[in-house]
């Protein structure tokens, strides 16, 4: 069993202790990408001054770990295979890893006796959900694209309630109609929090041009590098350019570069330099766009393939296209030429984007599925 890890301060955890020992505990569960833990993050606030105790459950050595220490989390860390679709030599050892994270996740639940756990969707959560269901304990999934991944699927029969982000996924889910609930996306408070004038001064940008932000996921995408890159000159005569471009991708040639910023990786600065946006090139996974949805950021979405993805990032962008909040350009129409087109296309209907996503129906996720929650208390 996975060592819990607290993060905060132990000796005012265990002054509070038997004041949270009244308190009904909830688990988060999620990871494998940041995708899977911000929207478990975003409810935090909103759970704790409801009264529960958060308890998080994630793998031992997943991005999950370090993004739930930074919020000071009690942490449960368990063993954790990758579902596979493809072959791979590690096929033959991750089911092993599997049957020890559902031993680990089985103990863990035991001692933490949650009323209820939430999951956000990762491979770590399959042995969490199936360990619930055997202690009886209700299990709440939350899917944030718009078809199911293959750790949601295979979890689906063990959740009591299934959160869905796109209302077209319930529709897809029909079976499971009594156990759907529209929800939508929560989204992290501090991404509306965004202060221009700390953008402005992160970047080194000024007020003279529009502001064009370019993000290629958590861990950057080399193709959208490359193609923003490849037309950085014309790119930099009508706007000021920050690039987050990924780990490893800095160009140091284009450093001192007018009207370029780039950054591996955005944090907390990531609410600042959104404030500043007045155009967004990205992926099209869930938590972005409905982020740029809710801030109301015209946007360009160049989804992952189907070579490199299931196919989640079309679907998720192609439902947002149909309803005029984005504009797409497919992976494989990516080219310099294509790009600086779609980006000047962008710009010039502008307003016609932000009008329409005025009109979204999209609804306050937090506090839908802190309610949901509240039915198990």
């Amino acid at each position: 069993m996975g060592a819990i890890n607290q993060t905060k301060d132990r000796s005012n955890f265990q002054s509070e202790s038997k004041y949270l020992d009244k308190n009904p505990k909830i688990v988060l569960t999620g990871g494998g990408t940041a995708g899977h833990v911000s929207p478990n993050l975003a409810l935090i606030s909103s759970l704790e001054s409801e009264g529960w105790e958060v308890v998080y459950i994630g793998s031992e050595n997943g991005i999950e770990k370090k993004l739930v220490a930074e919020a000071g989390i009690p942490y449960y860390g368990i063993s954790s295979g990758k579902l596979r679709r493809y072959f791979s030599w590690q096929n033959f050892i991750d089911p092993f890893k599997v049957i020890k994270g559902i031993f680990d996740a089985y103990g863990a639940i035991a001692k933490i006796k949650p009323k209820v756990v939430f999951s956000k969707g990762g491979f770590v959560t399959v042995p969490v959900i199936f360990s619930s269901w055997l202690q009886r304990i209700p299990v709440i999934i939350h899917e944030s694209d718009f078809s199911s991944g293959l750790a949601n699927r295979l979890s689906i029969p063990f959740a009591t309630k299934i959160c869905v982000t796109f209302p077209e996924t319930a529709k897809a889910l029909a079976k499971y109609d009594a156990k759907v609930k529209y929800t939508g996306l929560p989204i992290r408070p501090d991404i509306l929090q965004g202060n221009a004038a700390r953008g402005r001064e992160l970047c080194g940008f000024n007020l003279d041009l529009p502001v064009l932000f370019v993000v290629g996921g958590s861990m950057g995408s080399a193709k959208i590098n490359q193609a923003v890159r490849s037309i950085l000159s014309s790119l930099t005569q009508k706007y000021q350019v920050v690039h987050a471009c990924g780990k490893g991708n800095i160009d140091t040639n284009l450093e001192g570069h007018p009207n370029y910023r780039q950054f591996e990786y955005l944090g907390t600065e990531l609410a600042d330099i959104l404030a500043i946006a007045d155009l967004v090139v990205s992926r099209s996974g869930a938590n972005a766009v409905f982020e740029f949805l809710t801030l109301r950021k015209p946007h360009l979405l160049i989804p992952l393939s189907k070579l490199s993805s299931r196919g989640d990032q079309i679907l998720n962008a192609q439902s947002f296209q149909a309803r005029g909040y984005s504009a797409v350009l497919l992976e494989e129409d990516l080219t310099s030429e294509s790009l600086l087109k779609a980006i000047a296309d962008l710009d010039l209907h502008h307003d016609k984007y932000i009008q329409n996503m005025n009109q979204s129906e999209a609804t306050n996720a937090i506090a839908q599925i802190t309610t949901l929650i509240k039915g198990f208390q």
